[in-house]
C-alpha cells in the first residue's frame, strides 16, 4: 500500500496578537490519499485558510508533522520550502492573478520559465495544459479578452503545467456566477477522475463541497467532521 500523499499529525499554528495567543490550528491530524478530491470547510476563523497555507508551504506550523508526497515539510525553511512548493504543488485562487499584458499561453508558461525549462518543451507543455481545460482555441488571447470563467481555466492550466502532486484550490469559484462555477467544478472533477490528480479545495459553499469525495470541517482550529461524500457529477 502506498503512503498517503499528505499526512498532518497534531498540527498546530499559533499567532501572537498583542497580549493574546491565537490558536489558529489546535492539533489537526489528517491523511489524504493519492487521487482524493477533498473539500475543507468551516466558518470564518475556523482555521481553514491557515491549514491551506500550511499545506501549500506558504506558512510553517508552530508544531506537529507534515509530510507531502514523501517529504517531511514541517521543518523546512527558505529555499528548501520554496523548492518543494514549486515541484509538488499547483495553486488556483479565487482571483486569477494572470499577467494582463501576456497571452494565455505565456501566462501558463510562466512557472516553467522560472524553472528554466527550455523554450520548446515549455511551449508544448503549456499548450497541452490549455487544451486539457478547454482553452485550446484561446491561447493567444490576453486576460481582458477572456471571461472570468475562461481566465480561471487559464489559471488552472498554469497550476497543472508543472505536473504537481497536489492541486490546491482556494475558493476557485468564489468570483464566478453559479453556472460558470459549475463548469470549473466539472473541470476539477475531470482532472481528479480521469488523471488521478489529488485536489484539496477550500470553500464556504456546501453546494461546491458536495461535488468532492470527502468533506473535512474545521471549527476553532480543530477537526470537527471528516466524512466521505458521494460526489455528484456537474452538468456542463
Amino acid at each position: 500500500m502506498t503512503a498517503p500523499i499528505i499526512t498532518l499529525q497534531d498540527l498546530r499554528k499559533t499567532y501572537q496578537m498583542g497580549d493574546v495567543i491565537v490558536h489558529a490550528l489546535a492539533g489537526v491530524t489528517i491523511t489524504i490519499e493519492q487521487g482524493e478530491f477533498v473539500a475543507i470547510m468551516g466558518p470564518s476563523g475556523s482555521g481553514k485558510s491557515t491549514l491551506m497555507n500550511v499545506i501549500g508551504c506558504l506558512d510553517r506550523p508552530t508544531a506537529g508533522r507534515y509530510d507531502l508526497d514523501g517529504v517531511a515539510v514541517a521543518d523546512l525553511a527558505g529555499d528548501a520550502l520554496a523548492l518543494v512548493r514549486a515541484q509538488k504543488l499547483g495553486f488556483v485562487f479565487q482571483q486569477y492573478n494572470l499577467l494582463a499584458r501576456q497571452t494565455a499561453l505565456r501566462n501558463v508558461e510562466m512557472p516553467l520559465i522560472y524553472r528554466g525549462v527550455a523554450t520548446e518543451e515549455r511551449r508544448q507543455r503549456a499548450e497541452t495544459a490549455l487544451r486539457i481545460v478547454g482553452m485550446g482555441e484561446r491561447m493567444q488571447h490576453r486576460p481582458k479578452e477572456l471571461s472570468g470563467g475562461q481566465q480561471q481555466r487559464v489559471a488552472i492550466a498554469r497550476a497543472l503545467v508543472g505536473s504537481p502532486a497536489v492541486l490546491l484550490a482556494d475558493e476557485p469559484t468564489g468570483a464566478l456566477d453559479t453556472r460558470t462555477g459549475a463548469e470549473i467544478m466539472q473541470i476539477l472533477q475531470q482532472l481528479n477522475q480521469r488523471q488521478g490528480l489529488t485536489i484539496v479545495l477550500v470553500t464556504h459553499e456546501p453546494e461546491i463541497a458536495a461535488h468532492t469525495q470527502r468533506i473535512i470541517t474545521l471549527r476553532d482550529g480543530q477537526l470537527r467532521e471528516d466524512r466521505r461524500n458521494e460526489a455528484r457529477s456537474v452538468a456542463a
